[in-house]
């Protein structure tokens, strides 16, 4: 693994999660209750002997930074790092933003050349999957190959959702359609064996790429377009010994607000498909010094629970509990998940409080919050309730914003008691 370099693409704005991406970069945005988005690509590499890895982003990089450099410090004697470059201005790459994932690899290549590696492991921020990229790297050099993209089994149903690949009997790609929008131009991109079985699928592009170095950089120089899935991969195919990896593992793109809802609740079932807990390939964080939580005459159903929370006489189903919550007596919580908050709030503060009628960081008491995202320091007053929406309906509102159905009350908003959402 020290022959290659680990390239992680943070996303641009993240528009596809916000407003969870209002006042953070994309892998910042919180999961699980005490992770981050970035914890999975860079536990993966951990887990895969990988210490070399710079993440691309380019917006509201701060928080990420300080997550990264106190989650992932690895020691002099190992020779690792793990590097945020945002997007910069430079005499060589002009003064635009990065204009897509495969640009944002081009205009960052002055800081990989100081590093002599055979190849690039490509890979994004959000997803969430558990994947040894040693098994990915063996199979792209038993091929010689000069690219090798990691696939997904998936089914006809779900072939819009993904670039396709057809191969032949060597798994050495031919084909490519980025999303396509009708089964018949996929008809003979079908494929059985592998991990998937003998039953016919097709091969799904998982975002995850290994590149030779030397083809990169001439990918990159020639082809002027500005994304890996349209423009980078499909001229691979033409021009390059181009190969895919099957997977079949869980995985799932966690860029959307329902399906990053989705995949947090699932979390919560007795027996999850995914567990951020494994004892020999863990999911690592940033290390906390915070107490136990405290639970008094509470009701816990299918939830999780993290470190330093205050929950006094609530019910709680399906949800997930971040890091410093607090929730008041009477309140019932139902497939929510609650991010926590980023410090305590003293008793010195509550006079002040009180005096503006501001309600104290946290959820009050008499609430009832079904499907919901709370995120990290909203301050939610007593007797609120917030019910679930038809999973067409998509609005803002003052200090929330509702999105297939989903409640996403913002970062440090306030909702005032007795409010209706």
């Amino acid at each position: 693994m020290s022959e290659m370099l680990t390239i992680i693409l943070g996303g641009g704005q993240g528009t596809r999660l916000y407003p969870l991406t209002k006042y953070r970069a994309k892998p910042a945005v919180p999961i699980g209750g005490k992770y981050r988005l970035i914890d999975i690509p860079l536990s993966n590499c951990v887990n895969s002997g990988i210490h070399r890895v710079f993440v691309l982003t380019q917006f509201m990089s701060v928080s990420l930074n300080r997550h990264v450099g106190k989650a992932f410090a690895f020691d002099r004697l190992r020779r690792g790092f793990v590097d945020v470059i945002p997007a910069s201005q430079s005499r060589e790459t002009g003064n635009e933003w990065f204009q897509g994932t495969a640009d944002a690899v081009r205009k960052s290549m002055l800081h990989f050349r100081q590093h002599s590696f055979r190849d690039y492991l490509i890979l994004s921020g959000d997803h969430l999957y558990r994947m040894d990229y040693r098994d990915m790297l063996n199979v792209h050099k038993e091929n010689k190959a000069d690219v090798t993209v990691a696939t997904l089994p998936v089914t006809e149903d779900q072939i819009s959702g993904f670039g396709i690949m057809k191969v032949d009997e060597r798994d050495r790609i031919v084909d490519f359609i980025e999303k396509p929008n009708d089964e018949k131009q996929v008809t003979d991109y079908k494929v059985t064996g592998g991990t998937a079985g003998s039953d016919p699928h097709y091969l799904a592009s998982m975002g995850i790429y290994i590149f030779r170095r030397e083809i990169l950089r001439k990918l990159l120089e020639e082809n002027p377009h500005n994304d890996f899935g349209f423009n980078i991969v499909p001229n691979a195919i033409r021009s390059a010994n181009t190969f895919a990896y099957r997977f079949n593992g869980y995985w799932e793109d966690i860029g959307k607000i329902d399906d990053f809802f989705n995949a947090n609740i699932a979390l919560t079932k007795p027996n999850p498909v995914f567990s951020f807990y494994d004892p020999k390939k863990p999911i690592f964080t940033r290390p906390r010094t915070l107490p136990g939580t405290t639970l008094d005459r509470t009701h816990i159903n299918e939830s999780i629970i993290t470190e330093g929370c205050q929950i006094t006489n609530s019910e709680i189903s399906r949800s997930i509990i971040g890091i410093r919550s607090i929730i008041g007596s009477g309140s019932k919580l139902n497939e929510t998940m609650m991010m926590g908050a980023d410090y305590f709030e003293g008793e010195e503060y509550y006079p002040e409080l009180k005096g503006k009628k501001i309600p104290s960081i946290g959820i009050g008491t008499k609430c009832n919050i079904q499907r919901a995202i709370i995120d990290k320091n909203a301050r939610i007053g007593n007797s609120v309730v917030i019910k679930p929406k038809k999973s067409d309906e998509n609005y803002d509102g003052d200090g929330f914003v509702v999105r297939n159905g989903i409640t996403v009350v913002e970062k440090n908003s306030v909702i005032l008691s007795n409010s209706e959402i």
